[in-house]
């Protein structure tokens, strides 16, 4: 029997060069699954992604999830992508297995806590303060270029890492400090700054917006005093003014010590953002 991706519909193009394209999972013909296959924008248009894999109930472990993986892998490389991502439910235990099998590993996941009905108390002498503009303008330049190296430290190139920088800050900052549902804050000890907590609100599903820290930066010489979890507490009393019952973060694989606090204060995995490269 042979598995193969029959196309639904025309290849989308947008105006960036970006590609989707709707399919057929069909076994000698009969359609057994669907599939969406994209170029991931933010990237530019070397990385692709499979946004969507689903095999009918009767036709599961006969493979033809791997099959229909490898087809679409083969759609992206003649999309010109030298990457594939793959965003999987972290309860999704025969997803993650086949993402394994077919060598995907983890570069980061997405973290989710329910928010409890009182906020927890600030530090013993902490408080807060919004960024000035002439601190938010400062920052803004250190952060867009941290991100941008956070992703070349993931091994895309430097025009790939850039365009995903440039294009978080137009989807999460476009109009800076005044940007709707924004806190950016330092956080002072004795009244001098030792860290900034960057909160706003992000959709983690259609439909679906919760609180989420985008950034925690701990000053290099303040860190393993516990101002990390006080940013992390700063942020769940702001989500909770805000009237927010749930906040969420998005974490790298490599970052133990971040992961191991994130755990240790509730926060639960929710999606695996998996890659592979297409040689």
């Amino acid at each position: 029997m042979t598995t193969t991706l029959r196309p639904t519909g025309p290849l989308q193009l947008s105006d960036k060069g970006a590609r989707s394209r709707h399919y057929e999972v069909c076994v000698n013909s009969r359609p057994v699954g669907t599939a969406h296959i994209e170029t991931v924008p933010d990237f530019g248009t070397k990385v692709g992604r499979i946004t969507a894999l689903r095999i009918d109930e009767a036709d599961r472990r006969r493979g033809r999830g791997t099959v229909a993986a490898l087809a679409a892998e083969e759609v992206l490389r003649g999309w010109g992508c030298d990457q594939v991502t793959v965003s999987v439910p972290a309860d999704a235990e025969p997803a993650r297995q086949l993402a394994t099998a077919l060598g995907y590993v983890e570069r980061s996941r997405n973290m989710l806590k329910t928010l409890p009905s009182e906020p927890p108390a600030l530090p013993a002498r902490g408080t807060v303060r919004p960024l000035t503009q002439s601190e938010y303008d400062a920052w803004r330049l250190k952060e867009t270029a941290s991100f941008a190296q956070s992703w070349l430290d993931q091994g895309f190139t430097a025009e790939q890492a850039r365009a995903k920088s440039e294009a978080s800050e137009r989807n999460f900052l476009p109009a800076g400090l005044a940007t709707p549902h924004t806190w950016i804050s330092h956080l002072l000890h004795d009244g001098a700054p030792v860290g900034l907590l960057w909160l706003g609100r992000h959709e983690i599903a259609p439909g679906e917006r919760v609180a989420f820290v985008f950034d925690v930066e701990v000053v290099e010489e303040q860190r393993g005093r516990g101002y990390g979890r006080a940013l992390m507490t700063l942020a769940e009393r702001i989500a909770l003014r805000a009237g927010d019952t749930r906040i969420g973060l998005h974490v790298f694989a490599g970052n133990t010590p971040a992961l191991r606090l994130y755990e240790s204060l509730g926060y639960r995995t929710t999606s695996l953002y998996t890659y592979k490269q297409l040689l």
